[in-house]
């Protein structure tokens, strides 16, 4: 065997040995994650989260989010557009990791509007109108205020209501989460407890699809 042989073989070895510990280093971690959800399954719904279609559905989607997240904001009318055709049968359950500088600011504010009955409605705005207010991930937060009047919120009651020291705690309870859950980007879907493996609408369309044709 010449040596020009013995490299190429060489090469294609380490090619296979290389693919074989990706594919096993990719499968451990999609394991482990697994594992963290199934262990902490306690920590998708807090008291305080925002529930979005019927609580008694056979599937719980957990969405963790940012609302400085353009991926959010893609996503978003696409998990809407699911609930819809599948209506009555998905609940959606809102939860948050504010990585963005920032973003907890925006949180905060986005909490305060339920007490005025927009949760949703501001939800909406925020991503609808987010390449105005968001810079480079960073929040404006003078025209998060202005887009609050558009929206039609009482703006002297959420400056009170923004002040409300739960929200804090909130925050922090939510950065708890995201980190027993292992939450590293946004968003971050979970399905009746188990995470979105490979990320993508169609990956998480099929996950939602296959808890929906189990028997409960």
């Amino acid at each position: 065997m010449n040596k020009q042989k013995i490299v190429l073989l060489s090469v294609v070895s380490l090619l296979v040995l290389f693919a074989f510990g990706t594919f096993t280093y990719n499968s451990n971690k999609s394991s482990e994650t697994a594992l963290i959800a199934k262990e902490n399954e306690e920590r998708f719904i807090r008291e305080y989260s925002t529930v979005i279609g019927n609580s008694d559905a056979e599937v719980t989607l957990v969405e963790f989010l940012d609302p400085s997240c353009e991926t959010c904001k893609i996503f978003h009318p696409i998990i809407k557009d699911t609930m819809n055709k599948y209506k009555g049968r998905i609940k959606h359950v809102i939860r948050y990791a504010p990585f963005h500088k920032g973003s907890d600011y925006v949180v905060k504010l986005l909490e305060a509007t339920k007490k005025q009955g927009k949760y949703e409605e501001t939800l909406e705005a925020l991503f609808k109108y987010q390449n105005q207010w968001v810079d480079h991930h960073v929040p404006n937060k003078q025209i998060v205020w202005q887009l609050m009047k558009y929206v039609g919120l009482d703006i002297e009651k959420l400056k009170n209501d923004f002040n409300d020291p739960k929200l804090d705690e909130l925050i922090k309870q939510e950065l708890a989460d995201v980190k027993t859950l292992g939450v590293k980007k946004t968003p971050q879907y979970f399905v009746n407890g188990k995470p979105l493996q490979e990320f993508g609408h169609k990956q998480l369309i099929e996950l939602i699809e296959s808890e929906l044709k189990k028997e409960f």
